[in-house]
């Protein structure tokens, strides 16, 4: 392969992966592009989990072999069996040197006396899945081993030799940057979309998932439920106590809205401001969002500190009537929110089933809160 060629493959490998949005669509560009640069038949990308001792495949790429899939949830690989990743190349980086690609061929001998003991494991990975020869590049991110990539060709074809394991060192210096990009730009979506105090999904990305919902649910008639939920007694306990016994209690409330949430399969929960947080699904029949509701109302009202949770849910598997827009949802919700709220109900209020509210006996409804604000009040 001519010096023009590779040096195209390069930079269409490194624009492959700068113009991904997301880590899998990196990793995918990462793999082909090394297997293409390299004229392979299959490339893959591993991950060192240090935490666990392994080596987790991200993607497989190209021509796979029985049992093998693009993106593996389950595909690890202990790192004793490679210690040229976590110990023996790892201690040349040490002393002041590069990380070298190195070739394995299906005819390499197992590990002699006193060499590294993990030839073995490649050459009977190549002939189990009809392989005649692979080069492996070690991923170097921010000064420590990050993981590995690899690149086979088929059975027949030449072997690669030591230009080939060189040029692949390249590749894999050219894919970790792209990799330190893509996880600088999650980090900032995420902080674009999380709330920083609870950890959940915040205000921004409620509105672009609700969009989304009730796009699909106009499309093919998805349920699509929404429940609003308004923390009790935050102010008294941010007055009595301070603010960061409040934020404490926010954190807890937002660790059980996540919990029962997770019931849910797909669920989005989220702080939406202040005291005020929701849960989105898609899918799951509003009587089974009801009932994660009803739930959570009752673990609330649990919580050292705080005075029970003000719960409205809203779902188009209900009588809601028509559903112009993912605000009237938003409102429907906030609405039953308020009547539970105002009420003082220990359980939900639902959107097109409740013609009254559930009172705690002997209790009068609550009057709004002087200086309460409604933020979705306003909405169409």
């Amino acid at each position: 392969m001519g010096e023009d060629v590779r040096l195209r493959a390069v930079v269409e490998l490194a624009q492959a992966m700068a113009s991904a949005h997301t880590s899998n669509e990196s990793w995918r560009a990462a793999a082909l592009g090394a297997r293409d640069a390299l004229a392979g038949s299959f490339a893959a990308l591993s991950v060192w989990e240090r935490d666990l001792g392994q080596l987790k495949v991200l993607v497989n790429a190209g021509d796979l072999a029985p049992g093998e899939e693009e993106f593996p949830e389950d595909e690890s690989y202990p790192v004793h069996r490679f210690p040229e990743i976590a110990e023996f190349l790892h201690e040349r980086w040490a002393g002041g040197g590069e990380p070298n690609a190195w070739v394995e061929t299906v005819d390499g001998p197992a590990a002699a006396a006193g060499q590294p003991g993990y030839c073995h494991q490649r050459v009977a990975a190549l002939r189990r899945r009809g392989r005649g020869c692979c080069v492996v590049a070690p991923i170097v991110l921010h000064g420590r081993a990050w993981g590995e990539l690899y690149v086979a060709r088929r059975l027949g074809e030449p072997v690669f030799g030591r230009d080939d394991a060189d040029f692949a060192t390249v590749i894999a210096s050219v894919v970790a940057s792209g990799i330190a990009q893509t996880e600088r730009l999650e980090e900032v979506r995420r902080l674009a979309f999380t709330d920083p105090l609870t950890g959940l999904a915040n205000r921004r990305a409620v509105d672009m998932r609700l969009d989304e919902a009730v796009a699909r649910h106009r499309t093919d008639g998805s349920v699509v439920s929404l429940v609003v939920c308004d923390l009790n007694g935050l102010k008294r306990v941010n007055d009595t106590h301070g603010h960061a016994v409040g934020d404490r209690l926010l954190e807890r409330f937002g660790s059980l809205l996540s919990v029962c949430g997770a019931r849910l399969p797909g669920a989005l929960a989220a702080r939406l401001g202040g005291d005020e947080f929701c849960l989105l699904t898609v899918g799951p029949p509003s009587d089974a969002v009801v009932e994660v509701a009803d739930e959570l109302c009752r673990r609330a009202a649990e919580l050292e500190l705080g005075e029970g949770v003000a719960c409205g849910v809203a779902s188009t598997g209900d009588a809601i009537g028509p559903l112009p827009s993912a605000r009237r949802l938003f409102r429907l919700a906030d609405a039953a929110q308020y009547r539970a709220k105002a009420a003082r109900s220990v359980g939900p209020v639902v959107a097109g089933r409740d013609g009254g509210v559930l009172r705690l006996a002997d209790e009068p409804p609550r009057p709004p809160v002087a200086g309460e604000r409604r933020r979705f009040r306003g909405m169409t």
